[in-house]
């Protein structure tokens, strides 16, 4: 039997020095967590809102501004953000709805947002997730909103016509999509399981390895995850998190045709819940619009744009699935609705649509 190294007394010097300052970080964790208890207590007593997405991002840019390192600016970020989450739930856990079953990638979204502190509320379909946050069973949802390169997700699009939540924040989400199964081997696979999004994102890898596999589309990629644990010949197309909650092999990692392969995924809430977050100075704005079908109409949009110097950044059509051959637009703009030109440029946009909607002003993502 191997006797265990001897430790050395600088080494022993130093872990005894890291013990002292873990005792020292608990008890100023925990002086701060009580400090967040009575602000939540303040809160309670005005009726104003526990969750400040702005408040985290100031105190977040201070704490970075401030690192001299050796931690990088982006693990101080991770690590404020899960403090401050943690501090949260001390004065009242936010219940957010996100897509399910658990290990999805807008589970990820809503982690990197609320951080792991947040109660996430898990729903078949995007649907749901807008239902629950009308409703307050959840006071946020995080949704898919678009792919980098596989473009909008419809559905979303298609929910914020009809629903009362407005967007209050963003996060963008490097996608890495890998293959996961039971047994630690790509023979045999006869089904590949994932969300339609995923497997257009991987139809050029699955052709060139996997082309006898049927592809099947599934709610969500965790969905897809559970079903393969179920049986063997089939697999799934998620994420690390999908691979370690049920325990499948990552059999190829990253296969997704696009090395940055990004999605964007919106935070909504009822405006109740949250107003308009203040301006940033990193905002974008995001409306639906309609106008009349009259020739030049969509060209008369980007006019009160351009005379108030307001650039668009996205610009989708969907249909309005009249039968009339009607189409509803979707915009996103630079800019917050507080600013003098942008609320000039949408107050001239909104007298020349016949349909006019703002789904929300906030933040941009920093990733």
């Amino acid at each position: 039997m191997s006797t265990p190294p001897i430790q050395s007394d600088a080494l022993a010097a130093l872990r005894v020095q890291i013990d002292q300052l873990d005792a020292e970080l608990l008890r100023i964790l925990n002086a701060r967590a009580k400090v967040a208890q009575e602000v939540g207590d303040i809160k309670r007593a005005e009726g104003s809102p526990f969750f400040r997405p702005d408040r985290v991002s100031q105190v977040i840019d201070k704490i970075t501004q401030a690192n001299a390192g050796p931690l990088k600016n982006e693990h101080v970020a991770s690590i404020w953000r899960e403090i401050m989450s943690a501090c949260l739930a001390l004065e009242a856990p936010q219940r957010v709805a996100v897509l399910g079953p658990q290990g999805t990638f807008c589970e990820q979204a809503a982690i990197e947002f609320f951080g792991s502190a947040a109660n996430l509320i898990y729903c078949a379909n995007f649907d749901e997730v807008f239902h629950a946050t009308a409703a307050g069973t959840a006071q946020y949802g995080v949704v898919g909103m678009e792919n980098s390169t596989e473009g909008v997700v419809a559905r979303s699009l298609d929910l914020f016509l009809r629903s009362p939540v407005h967007v209050v924040g963003e996060v963008s989400l490097l996608v890495r999509h890998n293959l996961l199964r039971q047994v630690n081997s790509d023979q045999g696979v006869e089904v590949i399981l994932a969300h339609p999004q995923a497997l257009a994102q991987c139809q050029g890898w699955l052709s060139q390895h996997l082309p006898l596999a049927e592809r099947r589309a599934v709610s969500s990629n965790a969905e897809g995850a559970r079903l393969a644990a179920t049986n063997p010949a089939w697999a799934a197309l998620a994420s690390e998190r999908a691979a370690s909650q049920f325990a499948l092999h990552i059999v190829h990692h990253a296969i997704q045709d696009e090395a940055y392969n990004r999605t964007r995924f919106a935070v909504i809430a009822l405006p109740q819940t949250l107003a308009t977050p203040p301006a940033s100075g990193h905002d974008c704005t995001s409306l639906v619009v309609s106008v009349p079908n009259r020739p030049g109409a969509v060209h008369d949009l980007l006019v009160p744009l351009k005379n108030n110097g307001v650039s668009m950044t996205r610009f989708e059509s969907r249909p309005a699935k009249s039968g009339q051959w009607e189409y509803y637009f979707y915009i996103d703009i630079q800019g917050h609705v507080s600013q003098p030109h942008v609320a000039a440029a949408l107050q001239e946009l909104q007298g020349l649509c016949a349909f006019y909607k703002v789904l929300g002003s906030y933040p941009v993502s920093e990733s």
